[in-house]
C-alpha cells in the first residue's frame, strides 16, 4: 500500500510546484504590467489626445502641431489630458492582462518548440505569445478605450451641435452612464473587432520588434536580460514604433467607430473612409502616435521589466 501511495505523491508534488509557478508568474505579469501602464499614461496622454482628435475630424485639425495648440488655447491643459482616467483604467487594464496572459502564453509556445525556458525563446516565438495575449487583454481594454475616445473626442462633438442646442462636458462617470442607458451594455463594446484586429497584428510586431531590438543592442558575451535599462528603454519605444506603423489604419476606423457610436463594421468604414477621404486618411494622427510612441512605450517596457524583476527578487527572499 505504501509503495502505490509514493510514486502518486512524487507524481502530485512536481505538478502542484507547476501550478503555483504559473500562478506566480502571472501575477508578477499583472502588476508589472499594470504599474507599465501607469507611466505609459502619463508619459504620453496629451499626444494621445492630438492622436484622436486628428483621426476622427481630419477636416478640422490639419497637423499636429495645429491640434496641439488649439487644443491647448481653448481648452488648457486639462483638455490635452482628457481622458486621463479612462486612459490610466483602459491601461491598466489591458497591460495587467497582456502581461499576465503573456507568460502563459509564452510557456504555451515552449511545448510546440525546442527551447525548455522562456528566456531561450527567439523573437518569433515572443511575438506569438505577444499575439495570443493581446486576444484577451481585447476585451477589458474596448470598453475604456471607447469612454477615453469620446472624452477626448468631446469639444468637437458639441461643436456639431445646431446654435442653441445646450452644450455640456461630462466626465468618465457620466460618460459610462450616458453610454448604458442610451445604448446599453453592448455600447460599451462597440469597436471590440476593430479594437482585436489592431491589438493581435499589433503586439506581434511590437514584441518580435521589441525581441530583435534587444538582441541587437547586446553587448557581445552578455544576456538581453543584462542590457541595462537605457537599452531596455529603447528596445520598448522601438517595440511602439512597430506596434503603430503596423496597425494605424485599424486604430483610426476604432477610433471612428467607438467615437460615432454606431454599429458600423470595420471593413466598410475602412473602405468608406479610402474611398472619400484617401489612403493617407487612414494615417491621420500617424505624427503625434509615433512622437507620443517611442518614449511612453520605452517606459512602459522599462517599469513592466524593472518591477518584474524585483518581485521576482522579493518572491526569491520567502
Amino acid at each position: 500500500m505504501e509503495n502505490t501511495i509514493q510514486p502518486i505523491i512524487a507524481v502530485t508534488k512536481p505538478k502542484e510546484e507547476e501550478i503555483r509557478h504559473k500562478g506566480r508568474e502571472a501575477f508578477v505579469g499583472f502588476i508589472a504590467g499594470s504599474l507599465g501602464g501607469i507611466a505609459d499614461v502619463y508619459v504620453g496622454q496629451s499626444l494621445d489626445t492630438v492622436k484622436v482628435k486628428m483621426q476622427t475630424f481630419p477636416d478640422i485639425h490639419k497637423n499636429m502641431v495645429s491640434c496641439f495648440v488649439e487644443t491647448f488655447r481653448k481648452e488648457g491643459i486639462r483638455g490635452l489630458y482628457a481622458g486621463t482616467t479612462p486612459a490610466l483604467v483602459a491601461n491598466i487594464a489591458e497591460n495587467s492582462v497582456l502581461f499576465g496572459f503573456y507568460g502563459v502564453c509564452q510557456k504555451l509556445v515552449l511545448k510546440f518548440t525546442n527551447q525548455k525556458r522562456v528566456e531561450e525563446l527567439n523573437p518569433l516565438g515572443n511575438a506569438v505569445a505577444g499575439t495570443l495575449a493581446a486576444f484577451f487583454c481585447s476585451f477589458a481594454l474596448c470598453p475604456t478605450e471607447l469612454i477615453k475616445c469620446r472624452l477626448q473626442a468631446q469639444m468637437e462633438m458639441e461643436a456639431m451641435k445646431p446654435k442653441g442646442h445646450p452644450r455640456v462636458k461630462i466626465g468618465p462617470l457620466s460618460m459610462t452612464e450616458s453610454i448604458l442607458k442610451t445604448e446599453g451594455m453592448r455600447g460599451l463594446f462597440h469597436g471590440l473587432s476593430a479594437t482585436i484586429a489592431r491589438e493581435m497584428p499589433g503586439y506581434f510586431a511590437l514584441f518580435g520588434g521589441m525581441e530583435v531590438t534587444k538582441n541587437l543592442l547586446t553587448p557581445s558575451g552578455k544576456t538581453k536580460e543584462d542590457i541595462g535599462p537605457l537599452r531596455t528603454w529603447v528596445a520598448g519605444g522601438m517595440g511602439g514604433i512597430y506596434f503603430w506603423t503596423v496597425i494605424f489604419p485599424f486604430d483610426v476606423v476604432k477610433s471612428r467607430l467607438q467615437v460615432a457610436g454606431s454599429g458600423g463594421r470595420i471593413f466598410p468604414v475602412l473602405m468608406n473612409i479610402f474611398r472619400n477621404e484617401g489612403f493617407l486618411a487612414l494615417y491621420n494622427g500617424l505624427g503625434p502616435t509615433l512622437v507620443r510612441s517611442f518614449p511612453a512605450n520605452g517606459a512602459l517596457i522599462l517599469t513592466y521589466e524593472t518591477s518584474r524583476k524585483y518581485m521576482h527578487e522579493v518572491i526569491d527572499t520567502f
